[in-house]
């Protein structure tokens, strides 16, 4: 679902593994790993794909322009991929200090209506092709980071549809979110590791990841099979339904 659709991965395999019985502490890093290897044998897959194209090499004419100060990657889709790890490392740091005070109800009606927003504006707009924005996709990545720091989920709905209403092409948007998360989870994963001191429940950490490895390829095929359109529209309708369910979980 997750490497097909650009999100689902965490919200549905966190709450299934709480309701088997497992320990949120085994849990959560579980999940996190599970999702980085996943993300990136996902990412590399979608570039076999050409869903997406990766290339991290230094682009030469920028670099000349910079006179040698900075990194820039050479393709686009890793040019895109940059720029939400960056935001997303703005975002989550953002977030350690508002989770701290924001209420709990507040922040889930709030990624519940931005969620349905943008699920809502990508089904009217599902016939039309806007013209990228790299400010709107950095206020994205920014946003969404953030949603994730503070509640551990909102980041791939956001991130997904918020690329598309910025002007990209669904399979590329799918393909770069899929490899920009486990750039996140990266992070996230090895401050789990330092905090518990490698006290990780490493035979379900090994469970997702092998699943998350075996899957994502044939979600890669899935993308690079699926008529942009349609995928366009399922995107939209997905994203409609998370935001809609948190919602309901806010008043229930």
């Amino acid at each position: 679902m997750d490497a097909s659709i650009g999100m689902g991965y965490g919200t549905t395999l966190t709450p299934l593994l709480l309701i088997i019985g497992f320990l949120p502490l085994q849990v959560v890093p579980a999940v996190l790993l599970g999702q980085l290897v996943g993300g990136v044998v996902g990412g590399i897959s979608h570039h076999k794909f050409g869903n997406i194209k990766l290339d991290f090499r230094q682009d030469e004419a920028i670099k000349k322009r910079l006179r040698g100060l900075g990194y820039i990657p050479r393709s686009f889709d890793s040019k895109v991929i940059l720029v939400l790890a960056i935001c997303g490392t703005i975002g989550a740091l953002v977030a350690v200090f508002v989770a701290i005070s924001i209420p709990k109800v507040l922040l889930k009606t709030y990624i519940g209506l931005m969620v349905l927003g943008i699920g809502i504006i990508l089904l009217i707009r599902k016939n039309h092709s806007g013209k990228f924005s790299w400010k709107t996709l950095s206020i994205v990545g920014v946003i969404s980071s953030f949603n994730k720091g503070v509640s551990g989920g909102g980041y791939g709905p956001l991130i997904t549809g918020g690329q598309i209403i910025s002007g990209r092409e669904a399979k590329s948007a799918v393909g770069s979110t899929t490899f920009a998360e486990a750039l996140v989870c990266i992070v996230a994963f090895s401050a789990y590791v330092l905090v518990k001191k490698g006290d990780i429940y490493w035979t379900l950490a090994a469970s997702t990841s092998i699943g998350s490895i075996l899957s994502a390829p044939f979600a890669a095929l899935t993308v690079k099979k699926a008529k942009t359109k349609k995928l366009k529209s399922l995107i939209g309708a997905v994203i409609t339904l998370l935001g809609i369910l948190t919602l309901v979980k806010v008043i229930f």
